[in-house]
């Protein structure tokens, strides 16, 4: 196979600071210092700066109509900012948002967002929720919040939590999400999907899932041989086995992966087996990519240090919003390895994401994209936020940049408790 192909993992915009970033184990923080990493996680993220008067919130609201939430935030001044929820998970955790976070940032400065982050982790014993079901509802005030303050100060949220833009645009992968179908149907489908989204990276499925038995059998050996076969040597491609194997076949699996050139390995085990992750990373030369799942800092500064991952992949939505991913972003920087977030939240998550990877040096060339929801009215004049031949232009308006609908928003109601 040659070895000149275009890499998924190669930032399109890490220039000059590529040497000092190398992608390689031996740059990698040693496991036994995480000194850098330490400095990295606890460095300030939010430009709190840019605000010279307090910035008191007075009123938070979590709307619903049906299946859609948003949220609303306003401060005392008047200024107005807004999120889409994963309605997803919204619609089972809507009440640790009204009863376990919304009280404590009522009257808060929100210049002071980043540490009011890590307080209401401990407040009312909040850290005892820790995990997807109190970081989900927790990053969907946190949206609003840097909507608010990017409007009031004509930034984007990006310019909010990086050191500068370093990213305009982002190209995308095509993924299929499908599983218990056979490899050739897989393959057609997602012929299908970049007929539409020209992408130049693909991810697909492996396995089944969390260590259910794979179906059709074998499944995952005819297929990824064969995506390469279908899609050519220039094709991008990685895989996701979201936990499907134990260490032995994950590595089998993955030495497989590495004869037919893919450029990462996702999930090969349990996202908790935290070892194991590391034991697979060492056997094998394709990098693991990991952290969709991962609601702890002090775990990803583990995964990071030692090696278990070259690749993190926080969630906004999951892991509780942008400050906290920025800080396992920064951790990932100074050890040399690459970011390429997880994506979530109906299809609107996309957008964050945009903002996000926006502000981020060691993002990785390609990132996922999911079509936003047909259902939701907004206005973006910056952006089309579609793929135009595999790229997706960032929007640049102060806050999120896009205006939902007032009249959509009018048919939503405040939910009380």
């Amino acid at each position: 196979m040659p070895t000149n192909r275009r890499s998924f993992l190669a930032s399109a915009t890490l220039g000059g600071i590529a040497a000092a970033l190398p992608f390689s184990s031996h740059a990698a923080v040693s496991s036994t210092d995480f000194s850098k990493l330490d400095e990295a996680m606890n460095r300030p993220v939010f430009k709190k700066e840019f605000f010279i008067s307090p910035v008191i919130i007075d009123t938070i609201e979590l709307l619903r109509y049906k299946d859609s939430f948003l949220c609303r935030v306003r401060s005392k001044d008047g200024a107005t900012g807004m999120s889409v929820a994963n309605s997803q998970q919204m619609k089972y955790l809507y009440p640790i948002f009204v009863n376990r976070i919304q009280p404590f940032f009522i009257g808060k400065d929100a210049r002071e967002l980043e540490s009011l982050l890590e307080e209401v982790y401990v407040y009312d014993s909040n850290y005892k929720l820790q995990n997807l079901a109190f970081w989900d509802p927790l990053a969907t005030l946190e949206f609003a919040i840097l909507d608010m303050m990017g409007r009031i100060v004509s930034k984007s949220i990006g310019q909010l939590i990086g050191d500068k833009i370093y990213h305009t645009s982002i190209a995308m992968y095509q993924a299929n999400s499908e599983r218990d179908i056979t490899a050739e149907l897989t393959v057609r489908h997602l012929q299908e999907q970049l007929a539409g989204s020209n992408a130049k990276a693909i991810k697909f499925k492996l396995g089944g899932r969390m260590s259910h038995p794979e179906f059709p059998a074998k499944r995952s050996e005819q297929l990824i041989p064969l995506m390469r076969k279908t899609f050519g040597d220039d094709m991008v491609i990685a895989a996701d086995a979201n936990g499907s194997y134990d260490v032995k076949e994950a590595i089998r699996i993955g030495k497989i992966m590495e004869q037919y050139q893919y450029e990462f390995f996702e999930e090969p085990v349990p996202f908790d087996w935290y070892d194991e992750t590391r034991e697979v990373a060492k056997a094998l030369k394709i990098p693991i990519a990991g952290g969709e799942q991962e609601p702890s800092l002090h775990n990803f500064r583990w995964l990071i240090g030692t090696d278990a991952l070259k690749i993190v992949q926080q969630d906004q939505f999951y892991f509780g919003g942008m400050i906290r991913s920025m800080r396992v972003a920064r951790m990932a920087a100074v050890s040399g390895k690459l970011c390429a977030p997880h994506t979530t939240g109906d299809g609107f998550g996309y957008v964050y994401l945009a903002h996000f990877i926006s502000a981020v040096p060691n993002a990785a060339r390609f990132h996922e994209f999911k079509d936003l929801s047909k259902g939701l009215p907004f206005e973006c004049k910056t952006s089309s936020l579609k793929s135009e031949n595999g790229i997706v232009k960032i929007p640049t308006g102060p806050g999120l940049g896009v205006d939902i609908d007032p009249e959509y928003v009018k048919k939503h109601v405040v939910i009380k408790e």
